[in-house]
């Protein structure tokens, strides 16, 4: 019977690496609701897109384990009203693609709005397959990984944007003790992935190149002998799918190929540092593009970088989070050519997105953003009051300056007095509410104010004010 074969397989060298038995979780469900007024606004909210109208998504399932295999199932399903807003004049094939391009040279998939009407989508969401022995793991599905320590806007990994299927292998936390000595100098965590990213119907023409190929390497470390401390890098590839599957798979890889069928190349290393006595965390991010040229004469090319921090006051029963994130172009292209930012490219045209969504930071991508919140917790539940100030084309800003031949020529005044203070800012009020009715429903509500100043750069003829409406009910068993 099972009893038996239990008591069975722990006596067995081989799988002493599992848990002997079976447990189930449900989760959610999940209903998020949300409404804007006049303008796009939301993200980490998976392949749910928040456009101008009423937007919903809704999530739940469950997960089964039993002898070292983990099969989880928590797909979702999204609903856009996508009610018409003034778009900026597309660059690429789709009318309602990104208004920013090179003229096919260097690009992203990142529309201004998912086509006319209103859509339903199905995604699979955090699904997957997996088997772990000891602390190695290794499984398929769509889980997306958040990556690095930042809160708000992930360098290299979050849930801003749909899921994509990956197969993943590493080791989850495991100690590192040195042989003989049985000395632990503390714990790793490591993991490598390949995964099919695709094409926006909003995009380009082209159906032969719907699909790219991502590779990821990620690894932390926590010393035992500075309590708290967390250090990290990740890197990831991105090119056509199909091609070489197992040289990218080395993490050591490093090229930027032009001549071929191109890459995209991405590194960040990052430290996180937790002291709890005093409630508070430290953590901060720097990332590069297309590494292949000489750090030692300009470390500061292509530089992007995260700081932040969380700061807990027990007596009052809050919580204070500070992030900002700087992701505009290096001061060296000012004598190069033009370069969009971190997240686009010239040779993978749809950039760093899955399905038309950033799979990294979701504001201030092309330019920079600073976060603030303070969040309070009481009886049943906590009340956040926030602030966000982010500009997402600063980097379009900047690069007008290949239009102005020098500081006396008309060209250059020209170009001034036509972009000079004209960059797309959002400045974003909010308060948001969880209450908890019992040990298992949670109702969350929110309301945002988005104020838009130059909301279309140099066409611009006035702000656009934006209401934000949210409520999200979940139900846990």
């Amino acid at each position: 019977d099972f009893c038996a074969l239990e008591q069975y397989l722990k006596q067995v060298w081989f799988s002493s690496g599992f848990y002997h038995g079976i447990k189930a979780k449900v989760f959610g469900p999940e209903w998020f609701n949300s409404y804007n007024t006049a303008a796009p606004y939301g993200q980490n909210d998976g392949a749910l897109w928040q456009g101008v109208g009423y937007n919903s998504s809704l999530t739940g399932g469950m997960r089964l384990e039993a002898f070292g295999f983990e099969g989880t199932f928590k797909p979702m399903v999204t609903f856009s009203q996508n009610k018409a807003f003034e778009l900026l004049p597309s660059a690429y094939d789709s009318k309602y693609a990104y208004f920013w391009g090179y003229g096919g040279n260097v690009g992203i998939d990142l529309p201004q709005r998912f086509g006319d009407k209103s859509y339903f989508q199905f995604d699979w969401g955090d699904s997957e397959i997996r088997y772990t022995y000891h602390s190695f793991t290794v499984g398929f599905g769509t889980q997306s990984p958040w990556l690095g320590p930042a809160w708000l806007n992930p360098m290299l990994g979050s849930n801003n944007a749909g899921t994509y299927p990956k197969l993943d292998f590493g080791f989850r936390k495991t100690d590192f003790i040195v042989p003989k000595l049985g000395w632990n100098l503390g714990q790793f965590e490591t993991r490598i992935w390949i995964a099919q990213l695709t094409e926006s119907d909003y995009f380009d023409n082209n159906g032969k190149l719907d699909k790219n190929l991502m590779n990821g390497f990620n690894i932390s470390y926590s010393p035992s002998f500075i309590p708290g401390l967390t250090i990290g890098a990740t890197k990831v590839c991105l090119t056509r799918w199909g091609n070489n599957f197992l040289m990218y798979m080395n993490p050591f890889y490093s090229s930027n190929d032009i001549d071929g069928i191109g890459e995209d190349q991405k590194a960040s290393i990052y430290v996180d540092w937790t002291f709890p006595k005093v409630g508070f965390e430290f953590y901060g991010e720097i990332g590069i593009d297309d590494y292949s040229y000489d750090f030692l004469v300009n470390p500061m090319h292509t530089l992007v970088y995260t700081v932040g921090f969380k700061k807990a006051f027990q007596k009052i029963n809050s919580e204070l989070i500070f992030e900002a994130n700087n992701f505009e172009m290096s001061q060296d292209f000012q004598l190069q050519w033009e370069y969009m930012g971190y997240y686009a490219h010239a040779q993978i045209l749809e950039g760093y997105t899955q399905r038309g969504q950033i799979i990294g930071a979701g504001t201030g991508y092309f330019g920079n953003s600073q976060y603030m919140s303070f969040k309070h917790y009481y009886k049943n539940g906590n009340i956040t009051l926030f602030v966000h100030r982010y500009s997402n084309d600063m980097n379009y800003i900047y690069n007008q300056r290949f239009k102005a031949d020098n500081k006396d020529s008309p060209s250059f005044k020209e170009t001034y007095n036509k972009f000079y203070s004209k960059n797309r800012t959002t400045l974003a009020f909010g308060i948001d509410n969880s209450y908890i009715f019992n040990s298992n429903a949670i109702l969350d509500m929110g309301i945002c104010l988005n104020w838009i100043r130059n909301p279309y750069h140099e066409l611009s003829i006035k702000d656009i004010f934006n209401y934000n409406f949210t409520c999200k009910l979940k139900y846990q068993f």
